[in-house]
């Protein structure tokens, strides 16, 4: 009887080592099994921003060895559930979204964007040329397309100078179109959807090459002052092994022609500067000044 417990006793331990042999193996993060998650806001053309992404993705995994899945979100704020959920370990954040992930603890900038030799931009109002809105101040009662609720230069900054010309944007414009990017603004002013619309300048140049008279018709009737660019960002979690190799790529793209080429086809950028947090405080201190609080303005 004896023998026979143990007989049964040795038969429980190895069944029990063969269901742990067989069980869900843990992987490295950035193997084929284990990718970093990389996610991208929608602020250009989706398809366009994705397959630049995984050009970018496959010269990672060329330099470093590291997988990266890019994943376009639907909208900009899906980008920062997505890096605060811990489903993502790479954003490519805007400004606005950056420093509200940011201050939720879900962010840390890796390295800054720059275009035409800045790391700084600026938003302009559009307007159609029939329409007869020659300045912020005569928004009211049109209808007004922006790319997405939390895009900076699209509508955090235009709503601020609404506000200071005294029109209140959610009551006072006849109607709030999201059109789904900085392209679909134009698209939807060119098309006769809005009346005005806000993006970054010069967003007319992305469809100038199938609309050439876009410059005559969508007319730009103001500009904001400098925003600093959108980034590249990591999860507060992301071993700093990890972060210094990612950052080190994306520097080493933006000083060959290749990798500018690369670059170039994700969001238009022309080169990289590694920034930390208080490259942000500008903007921060804009929203101070205007007396808004960032998480209000996503509610």
């Amino acid at each position: 009887m004896k023998k026979k417990f143990f007989v049964i006793l040795g038969l429980l331990v190895l069944v029990s080592l063969m269901i742990v042999a067989c069980g869900p193996k843990e992987y490295a993060l950035g193997t084929e099994e284990n990718p970093l998650i990389w996610v991208l806001v929608p602020s250009q053309d989706t398809e366009a921003v994705l397959a630049g992404a995984e050009d970018l993705a496959a010269a990672i995994e060329e330099e470093t060895g590291l997988v990266v899945s890019p994943l376009v979100t639907t909208d900009f704020s899906a980008a920062v559930e997505a890096m605060c959920n811990g489903e993502a370990h790479i954003g490519a954040l805007n400004t606005f979204n950056y420093v509200l992930a940011s201050a939720r603890g879900c962010a840390d900038v890796g390295v800054a964007s720059a275009r035409y030799g800045s790391t700084f931009y600026s938003g302009q109002v559009v307007v159609h040329a029939d329409s007869g809105i020659e300045s912020v101040a005569d928004l009211a009662g049109h209808t007004f397309c922006r790319p997405d609720p939390t895009s900076t230069s699209g509508w955090v900054v235009p709503s601020i100078a609404m506000q200071a010309e005294g029109i209140d944007p959610e009551n006072d414009l006849a109607e709030i179109v999201d059109a789904g990017g900085h392209d679909g603004v134009i698209l939807s002013i060119l098309d006769g959807t809005c009346e005005a619309g806000s993006t970054f300048v010069d967003a007319r140049g992305n469809v100038e090459g199938d609309f050439p008279d876009v410059m005559d018709v969508v007319l730009v009737i103001a500009e904001s002052a400098p925003i600093p660019n959108d980034n590249i960002s990591f999860h507060p979690d992301l071993d700093a092994e990890t972060k210094s190799a990612l950052v080190d790529v994306f520097m080493g793209l933006a000083d060959s022609d290749e990798g500018l080429e690369i670059l170039m086809s994700v969001y238009s950028w022309s080169g990289m500067e590694v920034v930390d947090d208080s490259f942000y405080d500008g903007f921060r201190q804009q929203l101070d000044a205007a007396g808004l609080n960032i998480e209000d303005l996503i509610n």
